[in-house]
């Protein structure tokens, strides 16, 4: 709503004059889509420093930050604040990755405490066991994540919209579209709006707007709890702040990630190819800029229900989701490569209805089934931040090289998509031959604890704060260098035994206990 607001010629002039505000806009465009490149290299920083959840509390209310910069539009607002917002794209995503996949697992302990009660206080988890509860949590998530772009749209179907000239003014230029389109909206009128939103109705709009984020960040803060354990956070945080910068890259060393990145790159490509390609080349292009909001609530009610039908991945075989949604991808790109609508032609809303809609289950299924399958790969807690964090680095990458490939032709942006579909669903595939061969993943080894505080927790020779995965591989030495070897994750063998689970801690041994119950 505001991109389309600044792009109007004469709100431009009336409103604020010779601000400039679409240079403005495009140094707030290259503020998100740049600045995320960058967040590689301080996102687990930042999600130790602060905590999971404190880290999702602080990137919401940068978020609010932008929105709120609405009320007084200047140069020295809008843009630092969305540089603020791409600095929090990748710790926010990253830390929701994370978040859910502990309450998972949290989740499975809280639900099985009798029978660890039976196996015995020391009793882990068997590897895996905490799937079907990730797979639901991650499906109840996405499935009201997507209804967002929906709701996104109510103050443009509500507001915006009763101000916009029909599509014959605005697409009156307007050449060719679909796959024989360049750019965005090339000869694209330069008013849109019929009259000027008075100023009293923009703050109404913006002070809901507000309030909504100022809910979400109420919400974390009252309903979310803490992801680890007290002990747990001391653990974490205590690897020294060296090692949680290097880490997300030795990650890289793991031939499960190398095999995924194709496809957190393709799932960068397709959620921007849904809203500007499909929309705008498409959508727009066709059936006019008053009808937008209506082609990406069908993308998100699509994308919704196939994040529900993801539970489907219960009783079938891990591969399936991912591998349906992309053939499904494949499909409406194949389509989209030779279908260029008619501008300024209605006849053709229904048709964009129903290829957004399918595009949007594509959506909901690749989003789903690749948060779901990092949690079951990456169990232990000390990695699940890092892994998070490439993931979404990699979707912030290829949002950046779809920006800067805006003005490219559409048939060589779905030649590209096309490209790196097939190579991500073949590359994905060949991961989990690999783990049913028994392939043996090369992990970087989490360090020990590098403990400065001298009081009754530490006085022991052993390591209080040891992690599960230290505890299982002997505790090692101090030095990171060293890689461990995970068992393969495509594999669910017994119950492991007893006696690898963490010590408990001496304030566990003073109260008399034995430890957590896991």
């Amino acid at each position: 709503m505001q991109l389309i607001l600044h792009y109007d010629e004469t709100y431009r002039e009336v409103k604020y004059g010779n601000m400039g505000l679409p240079d403005i806009d495009s140094k707030m465009l290259m503020g998100i889509n740049v600045t995320p490149i960058a967040a590689l290299l301080y996102t687990p920083v930042l999600i130790r420093f602060f905590g999971t959840k404190w880290m999702m509390f602080l990137a919401v209310g940068i978020y609010a930050l932008f929105v709120s910069t609405n009320y007084w539009e200047r140069y020295y607002t809008l843009v630092p604040s969305a540089v603020a917002l791409g600095m929090a794209i990748v710790p926010l995503w990253a830390s929701m990755g994370n978040y859910i996949t502990r309450m998972a697992q949290k989740y499975y302990e809280y639900s099985h405490y009798k029978e660890r009660d039976e196996q015995g206080p020391q009793q882990r988890p068997p590897r895996g066991s905490h799937a079907p509860y990730l797979l639901v949590f991650q499906a109840i998530f996405y499935s009201f994540f997507h209804l967002s772009f929906a709701c996104a749209q109510l103050p443009m179907i509500y507001f915006l919209n009763h101000y916009l000239y029909d599509l014959n003014h605005t697409l009156f230029s307007v050449q060719s579209c679909g796959t024989n389109s360049q750019g965005i909206l090339i000869g694209f009128n330069k008013t849109v709006l019929r009259t000027l939103p008075r100023s009293g109705n923009l703050i109404v709009v913006e002070s809901v707007l507000m309030a909504v984020a100022f809910l979400a960040m109420l919400l974390v803060l009252g309903l979310c709890g803490a992801a680890y354990r007290p002990t747990e956070e001391i653990d974490l945080r205590s690897v020294g702040w060296g090692n949680i910068f290097q880490l997300p890259f030795k990650h890289v060393r793991d031939f499960r990630l190398r095999h995924l990145v194709p496809f957190f790159i393709y799932s960068g490509f397709e959620v921007l190819f849904a809203c500007t390609g499909l929309a705008l080349g498409y959508g727009v292009c066709s059936v006019g800029l008053e009808r937008l909001a209506y082609l990406l609530v069908a993308y998100s009610l699509g994308a919704s229900a196939s994040s529900v039908l993801g539970l489907l991945g219960l009783w079938l075989p891990r591969p399936v989701p991912l591998v349906a949604g992309a053939g499904l991808h494949l499909l409406l790109t194949l389509g989209l490569f030779f279908w260029a609508p008619a501008p300024r032609g209605l006849q053709h809303m229904w048709i964009l209805c129903v290829a957004a809609v399918l595009w949007g289950v594509g959506s909901g299924l690749n989003k789903t089934g690749l948060s779901t399958l990092l949690g079951i790969l990456y169990e232990d807690k000390e990695r699940q931040d890092f892994i998070f964090t490439i993931y979404h680095w990699w979707q912030a990458v290829a949002i950046f090289v779809v920006y800067l490939g805006s003005s490219l032709p559409m048939k060589a942006k779905l030649a590209v998509l096309l490209l790196t579909l097939v190579g991500a669903a073949a590359s994905y595939l060949w991961m989990e031959r690999k783990l049913q061969r028994g392939a043996v993943p090369r992990q970087p080894r989490i360090p020990r604890p590098q403990h400065k505080v001298r009081g009754y927790r530490y006085l022991e020779e052993d390591n209080s704060d040891e992690s599960d995965a230290e505890g299982e591989h002997g505790g090692g030495g101090p030095g990171d260098g060293v890689e461990e070897e995970a068992p393969p994750a495509g594999l669910r063998p017994g119950p492991e035994p007893a006696g690898l689970s963490r010590r408990p801690c001496p304030y566990e041994q003073a109260l008399g206990g034995d430890g957590p119950e896991e």
